[in-house]
């Protein structure tokens, strides 16, 4: 059962999806993972109902952070942001497939911190705890 998952992420750190830098985007955030150096860039555009309606990263690093920005990234293609919100660690735990070892499980999530500090930053779920107040 691995051996799908280790294919899956080699196919996707081989041939990822969405590479690139779109520009101009209205969601552009690049951070790195400072333990091994990796680096992921995401920009996305949004439509009229926030929803995602073009993505694109740019990164270096290991297979599996790269491979997991490619997964996500084909994940949230045509969701609102409000959807997106919903993705957490084990999504992206369950995207990968494999068990990590404490030395991996950084790079399996630098795609999620990419785009939550990314939507962080947009005041969406700022807005969202003044509103449940």
């Amino acid at each position: 059962m691995y051996d799908f998952y280790r294919e899956n992420i080699l196919d996707h750190s081989k041939n990822p999806r969405h590479a690139g830098v779109l520009q101009p985007a209205e969601i552009d955030f690049e951070a790195t993972n400072p333990l091994c150096g990796d680096r992921l860039r995401l920009t996305l555009r949004l439509d009229e109902n926030r929803r995602i309606t073009e993505l694109a990263w740019d990164g270096e690093g290991c297979a599996i952070s790269q491979a997991s920005a490619s997964m996500l990234g084909e994940e949230i293609l045509g969701k609102t942001l409000d959807e997106v919100q919903q993705i957490g660690k084990q999504d992206v735990f369950d995207m990968i497939g494999i068990p990590l070892s404490m030395n991996r499980v950084k790079c399996g999530l630098l795609s999620l911190k990419v785009l939550t500090v990314a939507l962080y930053g947009l005041g969406e779920w700022q807005q969202r705890e003044g509103e449940d107040e």
